[in-house]
């Protein structure tokens, strides 16, 4: 079809930039609300960090130093149950989320007292809701997991944590999206984007779409994006590489930090981080290190076998939290950026998606607000 022919504006209620967890997410919580929303996904080309997440739902150290990042973190961990039943029930897709607790594994005195004394800190900072933790020893871990190693000495555990297939999570919501009010759009990169008379027209993949509200959840894209609409998103890219083993027996009924077993049954380790820029390539010297290391916490996995690695690329703001906006010089803009998409998506969904239908984000979203990287007084997130 000509493009003459196409070259009128398609209206929905809102447009979601970025085809990810944190797009679909928002996306799918917003036809969820009612409303029409086309969501459009760059592509292939695209620094895919959900396609190539470690897959946990990860509470137990998120917001040291920002304790509403904790309960931000925390309550997304307890939307979940509902969010993957909610799913499940809509299209029959099982995205593989539980939620047994987790632990962080400690190889030295040196990693069992920062940990101690990280798991303090948070109590501390969170008195106001509470936080279960537990210092494991040796042998309560062994109890847990009974395959880990001697030169695991402890570990802290928390029972908020859990993991789940990105995947399956990613198609569900797509499927799910498609069902309601929505329409997804792949290879659909900005063109254009502009603002007047209340309005936001964007221009992608040949067509045009116009809406009231426009969400960026676009990752690293949204460094580029956002000033076409008054906001500032200084992201960057923090590399993280991943192996994957063949699939074996169940060994494992819970996540740790760096190593979780799948619904499948393989074994997926990670949890490096590099500042690399957009280089996505692996490394065999990292790749040496996560092996090493996992074979220490659980010595049988000398004997089982890699089958591919990868890696992908974080999108991480200067201190490390999350930043939600809403534009004051283009009202309807929302930006939602993390590195968290899998442990936000149930909060994303669930609850961010309300605050852009409703027309304005809550003050318990303040303290994500961007200005806060003026003062530069909030420490890195772990």
């Amino acid at each position: 079809m000509p493009f003459a022919a196409r070259s009128r504006a398609m209206s929905h209620d809102a447009i979601v930039v970025g085809g990810g967890l944190v797009g679909a997410s928002i996306a799918w919580g917003l036809a969820r609300e009612g409303l029409s929303v086309v969501l459009l996904d760059e592509g292939d080309v695209a620094f895919r960090a959900s396609r190539g997440n470690f897959g946990l739902v990860w509470v137990q150290s998120k917001g040291h130093g920002l304790p509403p990042y904790h309960r931000w973190s925390r309550a997304s961990s307890e939307l979940w149950l509902e969010l993957a039943a909610e799913l499940r029930e809509a299209t029959g897709i099982d995205v593989g989320h539980s939620r047994p607790g987790g632990v962080t594994l400690c190889l030295s005195e040196r990693e069992l007292a920062d940990r101690e004394r990280l798991m303090r800190e948070m109590q501390s900072q969170n008195a106001d809701v509470g936080f279960e933790y537990r210092m494991l020893d040796h042998g309560e871990v062994k109890e847990l997991l009974p395959g880990v190693g001697p030169k695991v000495l402890g570990a802290s555990y928390t029972p908020y944590d859990g993991h789940v297939s990105p995947l399956y999570l990613l198609r569900a919501l797509h499927a799910d999206l498609q069902k309601r009010r929505g329409r997804y759009l792949p290879e659909a990169r900005v063109e254009t984007l502009a603002h007047a008379n209340g309005r936001f027209t964007v221009q992608a993949r040949g067509e045009r779409f116009e809406a009231p509200k426009l969400v960026l959840a676009a990752g690293l894209g949204n460094a580029a994006l956002a000033p076409q609409v008054g906001l500032d998103v200084p992201v960057r890219p923090v590399r993280g590489q991943i192996i994957v083993t063949e699939r074996i027996e169940r060994v494992l009924r819970m996540p740790t930090l760096i190593l979780r077993q799948t619904e499948e049954g393989s074994i997926m380790i990670g949890e490096s981080r590099e500042e690399a820029g957009f280089d996505d390539v692996t490394g065999i010297d990292v790749v040496r290190r996560l092996a090493a290391r996992a074979i220490d916490s659980f010595p049988f996995l000398a004997g089982v076998r890699m089958v591919r690695t990868w890696a992908a690329l974080r999108v991480m703001s200067p201190d490390g939290f999350p930043i939600y906006q809403q534009s004051e010089r283009c009202p309807g803009a929302f930006v939602a950026t993390c590195h968290s998409g899998v442990t936000l998506a149930a909060a994303h969904a669930l609850r961010y998606a309300k605050f852009v239908a409703a027309g304005s984000l809550p003050e318990e979203m303040a303290p994500f607000h961007g200005r806060r990287l003026a003062t530069g007084d909030v420490p890195r997130a772990a």
